[in-house]
């Protein structure tokens, strides 16, 4: 509860003044605070003690890549204490408070140790990170280096990640607009309460349903840390000029988990139906959503290693998440860069295709994109799971409910 206390408390940093708003300068006769734009002398002699490379904003955005943990070029660790971090973040970071390594350090337990790692906290006169570097270079990380300007100037610049306290301070006060991003499907099935509909593959069509008032603070979100959407949204509303942007990178998932509510309400009372009988497609197992295999059926297959050799794995994200970790056998085909016409000559000919992503949503745009533009889908299915692999291919699998 104290926890929760302290990081609602955040909600001015991370909402009213989030996103890529700047601090005027003060005027009249007061004095100003001098704001720094360099390291202070001791934060100086801690990066020369631990031998330790500063980087820029620029540098920074590119290691984030597309905002998602996977998406990451780099890790980053924000050494700033956890109510600080969950109150607003540069996306994709883990914490590592300073003053409590131990208890966090476990995160970095299956990290290689040659991993890119950039640190940082509360900008140049902020001891925290250099301290936390130095630390993860005293346990063999190779290729660690800080971002000394950290948060404060990230979030003149950029959009933040926030956490579940914020997110939820926000939702009891009506103080943000809530964007879920995910695909329409998905918002009627569950999602928090007032959310507006904006999914990120229709933004041509649906930026309309945007706020006229530049400075409304906007949260978004979608299927939980390895989804894109509601960063891809987010950045959209940085284009357009809207100044308090927020993602919140737990998405549904993070909100269930906190059992806040949702728009699925009080499960209706049913008379129990009667059981349907098995669909295969050439061997393979169909779900109860259109378009969709067995989940369970899928899932088990996977973790034992016995996909059907008539069966062609197709991974639909970018290389960068590719390569961070995928299903054993997958094939990666960016879906959202191809027109459906390019994306089915893509496909392996003369096997069932089936279709992932990270958390369900892209696999199921990749799916609808097909069958809109007329592709014959009779042997291309998509896989309906929250899905974490490591680069040995060893994956973590929830698979998701059917929409039905």
């Amino acid at each position: 509860m104290r926890l929760r206390v302290l990081a609602s408390s955040l909600i001015v940093a991370g909402l009213l003044l989030g996103g890529c708003t700047t601090q005027p300068e003060a005027t009249g006769s007061t004095p100003s605070a001098k704001v720094l734009n360099e390291p202070t002398l001791h934060v100086k002699g801690l990066m020369e003690k631990f031998k330790l490379e500063n980087v820029d904003y620029t540098y920074v955005k590119t290691a984030i890549g597309n905002g998602t943990r996977s998406g990451a070029k780099a890790l980053l660790i924000d050494a700033r204490p956890n109510p600080k971090y969950l109150g607003g973040t540069i996306p994709s970071s883990l914490n590592i408070p300073d003053t409590q390594i131990d208890k966090y350090i476990g995160q970095l337990d299956k990290v290689a140790k040659d991993k890119e790692i950039i640190v940082f906290c509360g900008g140049w006169d902020c001891e925290k990170s250099p301290i936390v570097a130095g630390h993860l270079k005293s346990k063999g990380f190779t290729n660690v280096k800080l971002y000394q300007a950290g948060e404060p100037e990230w979030a003149t610049k950029n959009y933040l990640e926030i956490g579940t306290p914020v997110v939820e301070s926000a939702f009891k006060k009506n103080s943000a607009l809530l964007i879920d991003a995910r695909p329409y499907a998905k918002t009627l099935q569950e999602s928090i309460p007032g959310a507006l509909y904006l999914n990120d593959e229709e933004l041509p069509v649906l930026m309309g349903r945007f706020p006229a008032d530049k400075t409304t603070p906007i949260i978004t979100f979608c299927a939980g840390y390895e989804c894109h959407k509601s960063h891809v949204v987010a950045n959209k509303l940085l284009e357009l000029g809207y100044t308090k942007v927020s993602v919140y990178a737990g998405g549904l998932p993070a909100w269930k988990e906190a059992k806040l509510q949702t728009t699925a309400g009080a499960k209706k009372v049913e008379v129990a139906p009667t059981p349907k009988k098995d669909t295969f497609v050439e061997g393979i197992k169909l779900g109860e959503d259109e378009g969709t295999v067995d989940g369970e059926w899928y899932k088990a297959l996977i973790v034992s290693d016995k996909i059907p050799a008539n069966v062609a794995v197709i991974d639909v994200r970018s290389a960068t998440e590719y390569a961070n970790g995928h299903i054993k056998g997958a094939i990666n085909i960016e879906a959202g860069k191809l027109s459906a016409t390019e994306f089915a000559a893509k496909l392996p000919k003369g096997k069932v295709s089936i279709i992932n992503c990270a958390t369900g949503g892209r696999a199921m745009e990749a799916h609808m994109k097909l069958k809109d533009a007329k592709v014959d889908v009779s042997k291309i299915f998509y896989f309906d799971a929250n899905i974490k692999c490591d680069k040995s291919s060893q994956c973590e699998i929830k698979v998701n409910e059917p929409l039905g």
